[in-house]
């Protein structure tokens, strides 16, 4: 692998690099990583070379999903068809989402929820090559039961040992200033990003004063809220796909009532609460709360059309989806762009986005760290493997099941 060489002759590159073109563009990849990208016109490639002709596509850098849930099936109730499965069958399914992300050209993604730790056993799975799915980043769970800081600190380091690459605070309404700055300090010690949920309209305020990295959903996001995230530096993920497509179910398809009405009554808040961020600067990072009803992980397409919907434009929508999200993950030296040194995580479109928003979906090729991604499963998921990275004795800091 280190040894190969790969050059892709395209349309079109859309590096993601200050809104940067290449008309007629030329990928040069060695190994995992990209070489050099520039114009084809007067560019040699050295012999030996695997030329991939793409001169009617486009490609764009690999898109980072920010908040999805691979152990939810975007069934009508995810978290009760959980209940129902074997361990093995979930892991399954959980690692078919995966496969399923990355084919629909989501290089990064992090998992805000998990259970059993599948989420854990999938994320080393895909690091030790068993099977395909998009670079994975986990999240612990801090929960509401945490008492004082020592205990929240003890809390984090717990999740951090057991190899979660996030900390997320679950039911932060019921955590105290105290709690919170600790979770949010001892994380950034270790490096770490911090999230919260914001689905009610109290709560999530003290974690972004207690320095929260990250503000998900933001479903009751006022003024205040905004003015503080912007003076913080907070991002925002408002996956805005996720009640979009519970909204557009309806009751018949059998989704839960008290999503069905958190959907309904949260319908215009939510759009106005990002657009109030939107329009202050707030950074805004793409994830479409992949495993939720009828929208499942690989549809970060659907968070995309709905960015713009709400009032971005398409460059920044897909900006949301690479640089910022990069930013957001700590792995902007790694990917979000199309440059010189970064992996080799591309995306391949028939058509070009910037004038047919459509092409987003039309995913002709994946390529992550410079391997072209099967175009389908060949061979079955190695699932006793998998299992066998589940980790024993970890402690559970779990949180209430409808806060996802």
């Amino acid at each position: 692998m280190l040894n190969r060489r790969t050059a892709l002759v395209a349309a079109k590159v859309i590096t993601a690099a200050t809104g940067k073109t290449i008309n007629n563009a030329l990928v040069m990849i060695e190994g995992d990583r990209i070489a050099s990208v520039g114009p084809r016109d007067g560019a040699s490639i050295p012999a030996g070379t695997e030329v991939l002709d793409l001169s009617t596509k486009t490609v764009i850098p690999g898109l980072i999903n920010c908040h999805a849930h691979l152990c939810m099936d975007g069934s009508a109730d995810p978290v009760h068809a959980w209940r129902k499965r074997s361990l093995s069958e979930n892991a399954a399914m959980a690692a078919h989402h995966a496969e399923d992300a990355l084919r629909a050209g989501v290089t990064t993604l992090r998992d805000l929820r998990g259970w059993d730790r599948v989420d854990l056993a999938l994320k080393n799975a895909i690091n030790a090559g068993l099977v395909w799915g998009p670079r994975l980043l986990v999240s612990g769970q801090v929960g509401m039961s945490v008492r004082g800081a020592f205990e929240a600190r003890r809390a984090v380091h717990q999740q951090i040992e057991a190899g979660y690459d996030i900390i997320k605070m679950t039911g932060s309404a019921r955590l105290g200033h105290e709690e919170l700055c600790a979770v949010v300090d001892e994380a950034r010690l270790a490096g770490r990003p911090t999230a919260t949920h914001a689905l009610g309209a109290t709560g999530y305020k003290e974690a972004i004063l207690a320095g929260v990295t990250s503000i998900e959903h933001g479903i009751y996001l006022d003024s205040e809220a905004v003015e503080m995230m912007a003076n913080m530096g907070t991002y925002f993920v408002p996956t805005l796909a996720g009640l979009h497509h519970i909204r557009e179910s309806g009751t018949e398809s059998g989704i839960p009532q008290f999503m069905m009405d958190m959907a309904v009554r949260g319908r215009d808040t939510h759009i106005e609460g990002f657009q109030r961020a939107y329009g202050r600067g707030v950074r805004i990072a793409a994830g479409n709360d992949g495993g939720g009803p009828f929208n499942r992980a690989d549809n970060l397409a659907g968070e995309i059309e709905c960015l713009v919907a709400a009032g971005m434009s398409f460059a920044e929508a897909l900006e949301a989806a690479q640089t910022t999200a990069a930013r957001l993950l700590n792995l902007e030296d790694e990917t979000g762009t199309i440059q010189a040194g970064k992996v080799a995580d591309l995306v391949v479109l028939d058509g070009d986005p910037m004038t047919d928003l459509s092409a987003i979906r039309r995913v002709s090729m994946v390529l992550k760290a410079g391997q072209r991604v099967p175009d389908k499963r060949t061979t079955p998921l190695p699932i006793d493997e998998m299992l066998a990275f589940l980790k024993v004795g970890v402690p559970e800091m779990e949180m209430a099941v409808a806060a996802n």
